[in-house]
């Protein structure tokens, strides 16, 4: 079920049965309160969204609201499929990373890494992140960052993140203009590019690496490249998720151009849904084939195609795609011995 993207089958396959740390970085940007700009959520309570993730990933509760997040279609959050795994076949521990939420988790017990990191703005009038002192901070928790377990997953829960993710790697220079994902089927394009072109705008041909992030970028994007290079692969890192993660890796890729140094990434991979794999508009295996290190990435081939319920069957329409991490957790479901019927049949349960 484990299918490449780019790279081996045999990372995966070192880690097949190990033990693992499930991270969930969580973040708002006020790019979400654009209208129409991205689904991620219930209209108006977008930036309730990684809140609502976590609370949901953590417990199976949604306590800072009534129900669970969904878009206006009726999608459920891919929380869904990442908890189910956990309770098919726990990951050993749940760890949350704050960059910046408007509402906190309602929750005792699980560990959450706090950073004092804002939410970030609305990149078409200028995100207004101090993005040296997040890479900074990222740095330092990677470095000296230790676990029992043998790998980690780390996910995002960020509404409007592929949307930053674009922006944040055209204004890097990279040719990628229509490779980002979306959490819709029909993208709203006009909305997403104006947003994108205004702020592309704000940047200048002489601005170093992080005065464009300063401007155009996500705390998420920005902490996950900082905390890949703190990392520095003393622990196997599967990152969880597609473009916005692939971003990541680009960040990462132009920071090591930019100030030189060796990288090595036989510790690191991505690992992505099928519906981000095949998503025919956007191609994760040409952003990743930009890294000019190699990377082993990776799709499981896991849809709802045993389902009959409606909600669950968007998915397989193009309604929603990644998200909290449900490829890396479907990564780690596989590797553990789960199958697709077991892991339907328990996100099913959780609908009504």
């Amino acid at each position: 079920m484990i299918k490449n993207i780019t790279g081996n089958i045999d990372f995966c396959e070192h880690l097949r049965g190990k033990n693992a740390t499930f991270m969930l970085a969580l973040s708002n940007t006020n790019t979400a309160k654009i209208e129409g700009i991205t689904q991620a959520g219930i209209p108006g309570l977008i930036h309730l969204t990684p809140t609502l993730d976590s609370e949901f990933l953590c417990t199976g509760e949604v306590r800072s609201l009534d129900n669970i997040a969904e878009t206006p279609k009726g999608v459920p959050t891919p929380a869904l499929i990442t908890r189910a795994i956990h309770l098919l076949h726990p990951y050993n521990n749940i760890g949350l990373l704050n960059l910046g939420l408007e509402v906190t988790p309602q929750l005792q017990y699980f560990t959450t890494y706090n950073f004092d990191i804002n939410p970030s703005g609305s990149i078409d009038t200028g995100a207004s992140i101090d993005a040296q002192t997040i890479f900074q901070k990222a740095l330092e928790f990677g470095q000296n960052y230790e676990t029992s377990n043998e790998y980690i997953i780390l996910g995002e829960s960020v509404p409007s993140g592929t949307t930053t993710a674009t922006a944040t790697a055209l204004a890097l220079g990279y040719d990628c203009k229509n490779m980002f994902s979306s959490s819709f089927k029909n993208v709203p394009n006009s909305i997403r590019e104006t947003t994108i072109n205004k702020a592309l705008e704000n940047i200048n041909k002489e601005d170093d690496i992080f005065t464009i992030l300063n401007q155009v970028s996500d705390n998420m994007l920005i902490f996950t490249a900082g905390f890949i290079l703190g990392l520095n692969n003393k622990i196997p890192l599967v990152l969880a998720g597609g473009t916005q993660m692939a971003c990541s890796l680009l960040i990462v890729n132009k920071i090591l151009e930019e100030m030189g140094g060796e990288f090595e990434t036989s510790n690191l991979s991505l690992t992505t849904t099928k519906w981000v794999a095949n998503d025919t508009n956007s191609d994760i295996k040409a952003i990743l084939e930009m890294l000019s290190f190699p990377i082993n990435s990776y799709y499981v081939d896991f849809d709802f195609a045993l389902s009959t319920h409606p909600a669950l069957k968007l998915y397989d329409e193009g309604e929603a795609k990644e998200g909290v991490g449900a490829g890396g957790a479907l990564f780690y479901g596989v590797l553990n011995g789960l199958n697709k019927q077991q892991i339907t049949t328990k996100v099913e349960e959780f609908l009504p």
